[in-house]
């Protein structure tokens, strides 16, 4: 199987924010999208999310708590708890999530 260059895809994806699907591991999906300095609204989901940041930063509000996830830094979201991505965040992120 062929290696997958997750900036490469993100960068060629046309909208910011909208992740691309790039495998399936058991019930978990791997998604990819590139972030464009915009913020995005807050959000709650029944599942944990794990963010991955390849490339650029973060910027994440967490039950009301600012914080920044760098370049090759790992961050978890627990179910039910609602986050926003604050403005300023740029670069390449990798989401992993198991959704219903």
């Amino acid at each position: 199987m062929p290696t997958t260059d997750l900036r490469q895809l993100a960068a060629a994806h046309p909208q910011a924010w909208r992740s691309h699907i790039v495998a399936r591991l058991g019930h978990s999906q791997l998604k990819v999208l590139r972030m464009d300095g915009q913020p995005a609204e807050e959000e709650t989901h029944p599942y944990d999310e794990a963010f991955v940041v390849l490339a650029g930063e973060l910027r994440l509000v967490v039950a009301g708590q600012a914080l920044h996830v760098q370049a090759g830094e790992l961050y978890t979201v627990a179910a039910g708890i609602p986050h926003a991505v604050a403005e300023g965040s740029w670069g390449t992120l990798l989401i992993v999530d198991t959704p219903a």
